[in-house]
């Protein structure tokens, strides 16, 4: 006789984070340079008339509250549906929403610094976004993708995580399917090789398109070597690569000789191709430096308008609240209307805010910790550091400081930065001294610029070089960095 199954009820705690629309706000608007802001507050204005720019005095001091803390539960009556009017303003405790530049006095109009540097790929990658015909939903997938690319242009999260980013911290939930598709319109773009997700992809996307517009035999034997031989491409075994594919000597060699021609960072090489002098650079900070080694931070906010709560809809909530005894439907749903556009206005405000904080609070971590680089401009200078060094200093989140950092400019005396340029990692010396891997980058690019180019340096010789200055590294290791600061291998240098 079979046995019944029986079903087992568990309780089980899970923790899950969510984010209140308040606080989804004030990461959208952290993630934003300050071109993007400014665009953003403009268009917050045009759709929210309880929003208004400019300064009054006649209103700059009443404060309007959020309505949620001061309404009651229409459950318990339509008597005490709103509470009244001082519930929404309280002239006794007035903060200050004129959004002031930080350490700027009253009455100082920033100056408009325009720089010019190469253009940013994420930029160009959007104008080409826009010229795509897709539904709302590919739009925003594309568009988040596009900011999840490193400055390799290449895409070093999983669809999974992303998944879950968007579901978090945007309310977007989209399947891995959808996010496949997304990608490959991103990866559709040029350069060829955007929006791959690790070196193999990337040269095949880049192969893929030339067999798209003019397909060899060249190309076919390339696309194999990459998909079939990949392992042993790259440890350089090029007689196993021609054994297993039944390839020639010649066709081989030429093969792998034009796999080495593709870009491994065509982020990079988008910004080069465009050139300098293209596009103008922002800063969001600007740190000034005195000849006494006084440093100064102010947060440029340029066209940023100051903002306010606009008088005339806290008279017309004043008006509707001395009226709610004889309040019609009509009239309560004024109301309501009135509140929610307050409350909102009043939100956007707190989150302008909050942004300038937590941007002051992490520029002034970075200077703090790189604080011999701002008062003598010299990279060698830079110490290493990590987003978890300035989020334990400014006390915030790492998250935070992520996209506080990132697309960011900060204006020095010696040039114009992005805030990434500051972060580092650490080295290890003879002597067990913790060394900056700029300072490693400026002695091998120093050894390459006086090598002889008649016959230059190979990474295994430049190992060697750097190990008699006390920086033991394998040959990979030189490579790494000699392809970080785009210098090409030995024989392309001749």
């Amino acid at each position: 006789m079979a046995q019944a199954s029986k079903q087992i009820q568990t309780q089980a705690q899970q923790q899950i984070q969510t984010l209140s629309p308040q606080q989804i706000l004030v990461v959208r608007l952290l993630e934003q340079p300050i071109l993007e802001l400014e665009d953003r507050v403009r268009s917050e204005v045009l759709e929210n008339p309880a929003l208004e720019e400019g300064h009054d005095e006649e209103t700059s001091n009443e404060e309007y509250t959020d309505a949620s803390t001061s309404e009651t539960s229409q459950e318990d009556g339509g008597d005490t549906a709103y509470d009244s009017l001082s519930d929404y303003l309280n002239e006794d405790d007035i903060p200050d929403y004129k959004l002031q530049e930080n350490n700027r006095s009253r009455g100082e109009q920033p100056e408009e610094i325009p720089f010019s540097e190469a253009t940013s790929f994420y930029e160009t990658l959007k104008e080409q976004l826009g010229e795509r015909n897709l539904t709302e939903h590919q739009r925003e997938l594309a568009n988040y993708l596009i900011g999840s690319l490193d400055n390799d242009g290449l895409l070093r999260k999983s669809l999974e995580s992303i998944g879950d980013e968007l579901a978090i911290y945007m309310g977007i939930e989209a399947t891995p399917q959808e996010l496949e598709e997304a990608l490959h319109v991103i990866q559709d773009f040029d350069p060829a090789g955007l929006g791959a997700r690790n070196l193999q992809e990337c040269l095949l996307l880049q192969i893929q398109r030339k067999q798209n517009e003019a397909p060899t035999p060249l190309l076919e034997a390339e696309t194999a070597i990459l998909t079939d031989c990949y392992d042993e491409f790259t440890h350089k075994h090029w007689d196993k690569i021609g054994q297993k594919l039944e390839l020639d000597e010649e066709t081989c060699q030429e093969a792998i000789k034009e796999i080495c021609r593709l870009n491994p960072r065509p982020g990079s090489a988008l910004g080069e191709a465009i050139g300098k002098n293209m596009q103008q650079i922002v800063p969001d900070f600007i740190v000034e430096t005195d000849d006494d080694g006084t440093i100064s931070l102010t947060l440029n906010n340029r066209n940023v308008p100051e903002l306010r709560i606009s008088r005339n809809y806290t008279t017309l909530l004043e008006e509707h609240t001395k009226n709610r005894a004889n309040q019609s439907k009509e009239s309560q749903q004024a109301m309501t209307f009135l509140k929610q556009k307050l409350d909102a206005a009043q939100g956007f405000i707190n989150a302008i805010k909050q942004r300038q904080n937590t941007l002051m609070s992490t520029m002034q971590a970075i200077i703090d910790l790189q604080l011999p680089f701002f008062r003598e401009g010299d990279e060698t200078l830079l110490k290493p550091m990590i987003l978890k060094d300035v989020a334990e200093r400014a006390k915030l989140d790492i998250s935070t400081v992520s996209r506080v950092t990132n697309r960011k400019y900060v204006q020095t005396n010696f040039g114009i930065y992005p805030l990434k340029f500051f972060f580092n990692e650490s080295y290890v010396n003879d002597d067990g001294e913790e060394i900056s891997v700029h300072k490693i980058r400026n002695l091998l690019k120093e050894f390459i610029d006086h090598e002889d180019k008649a016959s230059p340096l190979t990474d295994d010789e430049l190992a060697g070089m750097m190990k008699e200055k006390g920086f033991p590294m394998a040959r990979r290791t030189v490579a790494k960095y000699r392809q970080q600061m785009n210098i090409p291998v030995a024989r392309l240098r001749k």
